[in-house]
């Protein structure tokens, strides 16, 4: 069943946690952070829910405050929660997130122990891959063995269910326990996904593991990737199908904060494939299309800009209106 027959959904699976946002220092005051709903798979949800997408998350939330907060968040976004479990075994996640002159973040976790990583494959409601035309994933359910077979499990579940799989590799190296090395489940991950979004310094981690781009695009050609993008930034986003490659522009925007840049480039790329009926056996076709493709491409970027004019996670995201305006000096075609 392809996109065009009933599947809409876009499963996003991982973790959820709370983003403490510093806010700027008043002399003589104590320091201050400002709470808002993050966690890069739940972004996209929040991402593609904004933009009137059928978004669901799936992954397990603390039974705390915190996770009391991320499900009503979720909720007011018009994420589907009905596959999101929780646990009092362990809290939710939290991140302390600072900000540098130029909106760039730097994050310090509160991560492990955390309730998304105790999220198994029996969690798993098959019912949540009946209508879905993607299931979305990135490394941080990766770092520990347990959570990372539960993550491949999953992605195996989604495309045996007839999805779609997407990962954003979402590197955070600070995540990861002392001595491990992220590149073997980085590997097995990827060779799972259809779609493959990594940002310059990620594309770099995996091209001195390979040896250089040629062999990196070779070792993801080898499994079920599609389609590669490669970010940096302001610059130009780079695209790699297996027959062609090309560069797609982005949107000159006043930056405020960039922590979920990533996470919205990636909702309004899925939510417009989606749109236009990619599913596991059309998305070749329509990659091929460079109309569709650079269209795709064109409402990624500029999700993911808008996003960055924004302070927050779920708070930054953009909704249909916004990305039609910054759209709208180019003529758009429809699905």
């Amino acid at each position: 069943m392809s996109a065009t027959q009933g599947r809409t959904a876009i499963a996003c699976f991982g973790e959820a946690l709370i983003d403490f946002l510093a806010v700027p220092a008043v002399a003589g005051q104590p320091r201050q952070f400002a709470e808002y709903a993050g966690g890069a798979p739940a972004n996209v949800a929040a991402a593609v829910a904004r933009l009137g997408g059928n978004a669901r998350f799936v992954g397990m939330l603390g039974a705390d405050m915190f996770g009391e907060f991320l499900m009503s968040q979720l909720r007011a976004m018009g994420v589907d929660t009905s596959y999101t479990v929780h646990t009092s075994a362990a809290r939710t996640a939290l991140a302390f997130v600072s900000l540098d002159a130029d909106g760039e973040r730097s994050f310090s976790f509160y991560r492990p122990p955390a309730a998304d990583l105790l999220f198994r494959e029996e969690h798993f409601d098959p019912a949540c891959f009946d209508d879905a035309a993607v299931l979305h994933v990135c490394s941080n359910s990766l770092t520990e063995a347990d959570i990372a077979d539960t993550t491949l499990a999953g992605m195996r579940l989604a495309r045996e269910a007839g999805a779609m799989v997407s990962m954003d590799l979402n590197l955070r190296p600070s995540l990861w326990p002392e001595g491990v090395d992220p590149a073997p489940r980085l590997w097995d991950a990827l060779a799972q996904a259809d779609l493959v979004k990594l940002c310059r310094s990620e594309a770099d981690f995996l091209i001195r593991r390979a040896g250089d781009e040629k062999a990196m695009l070779r070792r993801l050609w080898q499994g079920h990737a599609k389609c590669v993008l490669i970010t940096d930034g302001s610059q130009p986003v780079r695209w790699f199908t297996r027959d062609a490659d090309g560069v797609a522009p982005t949107f000159a925007v006043t930056v405020i904060d960039t922590t979920a840049a990533g996470d919205a480039f990636v909702g309004a790329l899925l939510h417009r494939l989606v749109e236009r009926g990619a599913g596991v056996d059309s998305l070749v076709t329509l990659l091929d299309d460079r109309v569709a493709l650079t269209d795709a491409l064109r409402h990624a970027a500029a999700g993911g800009a808008l996003a960055t004019t924004r302070h927050g996670a779920f708070a930054a995201m953009p909704g249909r209106d916004d990305l039609d305006q910054l759209l709208r000096p180019i003529s758009r075609t429809e699905p």
